[in-house]
């Protein structure tokens, strides 16, 4: 069966930046006016880089550096990736992508501590640990277009052939996915991250089925961890 990947279009709450003026050095000087750190987002939003919309994964760090995860045409080495669709609230830059596409996106100020939970449209789920999916596990998924949809996991290590490619180890569910909730959506149960959305097929009108790469594979290639 040909499946789409889910369409890269939605909408993120505003995010504005503050501004801290700095004391002149001298009389008569200009003010030296420095923004603070860009805000961190929460799992579940979209984010911009360059004319592609994707969503943030999770928040996730290495010592005491943080980033963040996504997917999809975000993930380009070198990509500075943005909290709006104006691009000019910048939250990071990417460092590091694997070739099934997923991007380690490092924060523009990397030692400001980020939140560690997906927004749940409305509300937030803090996440503290990850796991792998296993078959009958409840699960849910946060998107910009249709918020929090849950169900839960039908299969796993399947291999599903996209569009632009043939993807294996992938799990799949019975959460109904729309264009603009991917890729890179966070799937979860409770606390637990699970997987970072891939695709899907139907819509949340008559049902549908969904995909996620299982998470834990992707920290271990990336050397990070959840909250």
């Amino acid at each position: 069966m040909r499946l789409r990947v889910a369409t890269l279009l939605a909408g993120i709450a505003a995010v504005l930046a503050a501004v801290s003026p700095a004391a002149s050095a001298s009389p008569g000087a200009g003010r030296d006016v420095r923004p603070v750190a860009a805000p961190g987002a929460e799992g579940g939003q979209a984010v911009y880089a360059g004319g592609t919309r994707c969503v943030l994964g999770f928040n996730v760090r290495q010592n005491g550096t943080y980033y963040f995860l996504t997917a999809g045409g975000c993930a380009q080495v070198g990509m500075a990736v943005y909290a709006d669709p104006g691009l000019t609230v910048q939250l990071g830059t990417v460092v590091s992508a694997t070739t099934g596409g997923v991007a380690l996106v490092r924060y523009v100020e990397p030692s400001v501590e980020r939140p560690g939970s997906v927004y749940l449209y409305p509300g937030s789920q803090d996440i503290t640990t990850a796991g792998r999916p296993v078959v009958g596990q409840r699960v849910c998924r946060s998107g910009p277009t249709t918020g929090l949809r849950c169900g839960s996991v039908t299969a796993v290590n399947v291999t599903v052939n996209f569009p632009d490619g043939t993807v294996t180890g992938v799990a799949m569910t019975n959460i109904c996915t729309e264009p603009g909730d991917g890729p890179g959506a966070p799937y979860f149960s409770g606390s637990t991250a699970v997987g970072l959305g891939i695709g899907g097929s139907g819509n949340c009108t008559s049902g549908g089925t969904s995909y996620f790469l299982p998470i834990s594979p992707v920290l271990s290639a990336f050397g990070v961890s959840v909250y």
